[in-house]
């Protein structure tokens, strides 16, 4: 199998990491296909000690790390929500980010991490602790939660409420979802894809977004449905049976890159 054979499975996943890191589809996926130029310009360098996925992450944060310590991100015509991510990713350490973002999103361990950064895995834990604390000093917000799974519904709102946040309603249907919005306006949407009456999750997240602008968050058992290369794509998205700590990164994640949580 070569090389590409067998990086082509983890690139929606790198895609999405780099959303995440970076809150701009734009952003990231310009270190992404930067980070496979660099493979196919010296792919004799590319890691064979480790698993490929691993390799492809540790040639990712070379790129990144040089790239955006050294200067900020910086992309011309910047607004809304990727001008609100420039600013405060320019303040913020980038890697308790990272570390918070590998674990619980990318789900790789302490040790994985240690590697793909260049620290010992006590740091690692302590990077993600600092993250934690960083992230949890951020304006609360209330959260519109849109899913047909009561028991999964009851998770997910008391992940939102652990983390200090208020939950407006929990929705079912597009329909009921919509009204929801409508009725109290909120500051992030959890919002799975397959609803009650068969109706999507994606087409409710449309009509709320053609009424104001609010951060989404997608949960799926399919990623790879969202990830598809075509634009525009969710930032934020995580996928099913999922972890606690997932939900959480990923809404503090979100909650850091939307303008009406703190000023940048």
């Amino acid at each position: 199998m070569s090389l590409g054979q067998q990086l082509h499975p983890h690139l929606p996943f790198l895609r999405r990491y780099a959303r995440a890191l970076t809150g701009s589809q734009a952003h990231g996926d310009a270190y992404v296909r930067a980070t496979l130029e660099a493979i196919v310009a010296a792919p004799e360098e590319f890691p064979a000690d480790v698993d490929p996925r691993l390799g492809l992450y540790k040639i990712f944060h070379a790129i990144w790390s040089s790239s955006h310590l050294e200067d900020g991100p910086v992309l011309s015509g910047a607004d809304g929500h990727e001008a609100v991510a420039q600013a405060r990713l320019a303040r913020l350490t980038p890697l308790p980010r990272q570390a918070l973002l590998l674990t619980a999103l990318e789900g790789f361990t302490v040790d994985d991490v240690g590697y793909l950064v260049g620290l010992q895995p006590v740091d690692v834990e302590a990077l993600v602790e600092e993250a934690l604390s960083e992230i949890e000093s951020q304006t609360r917000a209330k959260v519109l939660i849109i899913e047909d799974e009561p028991i999964i519904a009851m998770d997910i709102e008391t992940i939102v409420r652990d983390l200090g946040h208020e939950v407006t309603a929990i929705a079912v249907t597009r329909e009921d979802a919509v009204r929801e919005a409508m009725a109290e306006r909120p500051g992030l949407v959890l919002a799975d894809i397959q609803l009650a009456d068969d109706s999507s999750g994606i087409d409710a997240v449309k009509d709320i977004l053609a009424e104001f602008s609010v951060p989404v968050i997608f949960i799926t058992a399919f990623p790879e449905r969202l990830l598809t290369g075509e634009r525009p794509e969710p930032t934020f998205l995580i996928t099913k049976p999922f972890q606690r700590s997932t939900v959480k990164a990923a809404i503090s994640q979100a909650l850091f890159f939307d303008e009406a949580t703190a000023p940048a």
